[in-house]
């Protein structure tokens, strides 16, 4: 096996975490794209259709958390630096198993906002839980991932088609 000329970066030389240094590298536009899913019943489903949950619309809940969680990424994430967002988008689809989540975070800054993007995510997740969870306690969250990043050192990236859980029957 060739060994990886890439080594981790919130290590100091003894082994400490520690937070990366960017002060010296350049501001520019960078973006990431972060992906998950929460497979739900299909009576919870149907309650979030029509608008019946007891607690409200678990989707504009959840947009509403995941741009939240995107912008206190640093505060959850120990070794996060707190980034100037410029945009943060969270989009929500109901599909027939559940609810397809995708987050896009932009800033211009030393360091990605892919952290912030899969956050993002994960909080909107979390809350589509919280807010069904008296309907459907057998709710799963999967599939969270960064789909693409652009800008830095390390260029772009762009995760080729998976298969979702929401594609599976």
């Amino acid at each position: 096996m060739a060994e990886s000329k890439q080594k981790l970066t919130h290590f100091d030389e003894k082994g400490r975490a520690k937070m990366v240094e960017v002060s010296a590298k350049a501001d520019t536009l960078r973006e990431a794209v972060a992906g998950g899913f929460v497979r739900v019943s299909k009576e919870a489903l149907g309650l979030i259709k029509k608008g019946n949950l007891k607690k409200g619309d678990p989707l504009e809940v959840a947009r509403i958390a995941g741009i939240m969680g995107a912008k206190r990424t640093h505060e959850l994430i120990p070794l996060c630096h707190p980034l100037l967002l410029t945009n943060i988008e969270v989009n929500l689809n109901l599909t027939e198993s559940g609810i397809e989540i995708e987050s896009k975070v932009v800033c211009v800054g030393k360091t990605g906002v892919e952290m912030e993007a899969l956050t993002a995510v994960s909080i909107a997740a979390l809350t589509i839980y919280d807010m069904c969870k008296a309907v459907d306690k057998k709710m799963t969250i999967g599939d969270i991932l960064l789909v693409k990043k652009t800008g830095g050192r390390s260029g772009k990236f762009e995760r080729r088609a998976v298969k979702k859980q929401s594609d599976e029957k």
